[in-house]
């Protein structure tokens, strides 16, 4: 066969020789194969037979590491691949990682074996066949979606992308990939946005600049109160001056109707991001704007660079796009309604069906206590003023 003795006498010593003779014999072979720089039709067809002999009748440590060594032949069948990753043990992982080309049926074997850590190599290989991807996706694994993330050669479009957006908002390091990439669309990381660093909140926000954004039950609300901008911002620049954060938290919570858990993390967000979305969401200019940015952001460094870019946001960003982000955080929007915003119904808009009917009319009525209760607030820092 392939410069020593013929299939025949393999077979021979195969079932005569023992197990040591079998571990010796695979090894070998294996070794030969794989320093073949071209084997011809026939000698593929000899040692695929031969090997899956071989691999039954050796000893796991001889298995594996004859997996190991024919990894390493230039050309390997489809059938080939299969018996390594079979055979191949604790070494999968490496092999996994650092082999060019593994037959899409040999790696939808692997995934079928439910091996997160595994599945995971899978999915951080480049130049993943759609097929793969489609398989990937369903699995519920944060190793496997860490690994989707970080893999530059994976664009999400669809359901891919909502899938990894809920996935980011879940697992902070899946939002920390998705920021790095350029080609990555920072919007959908809002369900992160408080985890992330603040160079990356700051992406977020400006991937909302020239943006069409649906209309939202909260975009009412926000047309009635804008009036008591000047109010808002002084009382918000009078608490903070005076790191009064549990106030704070209350007046944010009476006037855009965030829960106070929500609240909370906006009015501790020292970076400043958090708390621009609700200034801006009001209306707020940049020169008051950024007065109350200046309270609310640490005093422990120079944060001179990033007042520069609030002003460019508040210059750049309309009030309607911050409104969205906040109806996002309080549930009343899927983040998915970005990707069309013509089909978003508004708030009070009737419809032919009585199910988006009745819907329609449950957010109307639920718009209507948050106006009330904000409509309210604002009465009161004027009577405070």
């Amino acid at each position: 066969m392939i410069g020593f003795q013929p299939y025949e006498t393999f077979k021979l010593l195969i079932e005569n020789g023992g197990i040591e003779r079998a571990n010796t014999l695979l090894v070998a072979a294996c070794d030969a194969f794989a320093q073949r720089p071209k084997p011809d039709y026939a000698e593929l067809q000899q040692f695929e037979a031969l090997a899956e002999r071989l691999f039954p009748a050796a000893e796991s440590e001889a298995r594996t590491r004859a997996a190991m060594t024919l990894t390493k032949a230039p050309h390997l069948s489809p059938k080939l691949k299969a018996l390594i990753t079979d055979n191949i043990g604790e070494d999968i992982d490496q092999y996994l990682s650092e082999t060019d080309y593994v037959p899409d049926e040999v790696l939808f074997t692997v995934i079928s074996r439910n091996n997160a850590d595994q599945i995971a190599k899978i999915a951080a290989r480049p130049n993943l066949s759609p097929k793969l991807v489609a398989k990937l996706f369903p699995i519920n694994s944060r190793k496997v979606y860490r690994a989707l993330a970080a893999n530059p050669s994976i664009e999400f479009k669809g359901p891919y992308l909502r899938a990894i957006s809920k996935a980011a908002g879940m697992d902070q390091k899946v939002a920390w990939s998705l920021a790095a990439r350029e080609d990555f669309d920072k919007a959908y990381l809002l369900h992160a946005f408080f985890d992330l660093k603040e160079a990356d909140r700051i992406k977020v926000l400006a991937a909302f600049e020239q943006r069409q954004v649906p209309k939202t039950p909260m975009h009412r609300t926000f047309e009635h109160i804008s009036v008591a901008t000047s109010e808002f911002t002084q009382a918000m620049m009078k608490l903070l001056s005076k790191n009064q954060r549990p106030k704070v938290t209350r007046l944010l919570t009476q006037v855009t109707g965030l829960d106070e858990l929500k609240c909370g993390e906006i009015a501790h967000d020292v970076s400043g991001a958090a708390l621009f979305v609700v200034l801006r969401a009001f209306g707020c200019k940049a020169q008051d704007g950024l007065k109350v940015l200046i309270h609310a952001s640490s005093r422990d460094r120079d944060n001179s660079k990033d007042l520069k870019q609030y002003a460019h946001l508040f210059q750049h960003l309309q009030p309607e796009a911050m409104v969205f982000i906040l109806s996002v955080w309080r549930g009343d929007v899927e983040l998915s309604a970005l990707d069309k915003p013509a089909e978003h119904m508004p708030a009070g808009r009737k419809s032919i069906r009585t199910l988006v009917a009745a819907s329609a009319a449950k957010q109307r009525a639920q718009s209507s206590d948050v106006l009330e209760r904000a409509a309210n607030a604002v009465s009161r820092l004027r009577n405070a003023r």
